[in-house]
């Protein structure tokens, strides 16, 4: 199968940070404002699931979230997702299917914390999937400034470069 079939398959469109996405699931359910922690503001689903592609060559540039998300591997070359954590140390996150080779079916990104992702081959694609919870909500989404990553991690310099737009 190649990346044109999954994005035909599941109607997939282009994503802002990279890649391709398609929403799979949105709570009909929300939590109110009042009852988030103060960073949300307004009432988010439950929860929300997308399907999400990235072919060989290209990369989610770094982003974060205010939501905890849970990432899931299905199909292709393993993923990997870069993660600066809270204490300004990055960690690379294996997604896949070989567990002999340090590659994890899921992982979790930290609310807060700036990722990224690209495919570990560049002539393969990953698909994935990417769980939110409260809810995804693109007023949540913040794309990084290179410039203002760089200043703040200059020892993640070379990380930095190659995955920010």
């Amino acid at each position: 199968m190649t990346p044109q079939f999954f994005v035909e398959k599941f109607k997939m469109q282009l994503h802002p940070e990279g890649g391709w996405f398609k929403e799979t699931y949105r709570s009909d359910e929300v939590v109110l404002g009042e009852h988030l922690p103060n960073r949300f503001g307004d009432a988010r689903s439950f929860s929300t699931a997308i399907y999400f592609l990235l072919e060989g060559k290209q990369f989610s540039a770094f982003h974060r979230i205010k939501s905890d998300e849970l990432w899931h591997f299905y199909y292709g070359t393993p993923l990997h997702v870069y993660v600066i954590d809270q204490t300004g140390e990055l960690q690379i996150i294996k997604l896949g299917n070989n567990a002999e080779k340090g590659e994890v079916f899921q992982a979790v990104v930290k609310a807060g914390c700036w990722f990224a992702s690209k495919p570990a081959h560049k002539n393969g694609f990953s698909l994935v999937g990417c769980t939110v919870a409260p809810g995804f909500d693109f007023a949540d989404f913040e794309m990084a400034d290179k410039n203002q990553l760089l200043q703040q991690y200059p020892h993640l310099a070379e990380a930095i470069r190659q995955l920010c737009h």
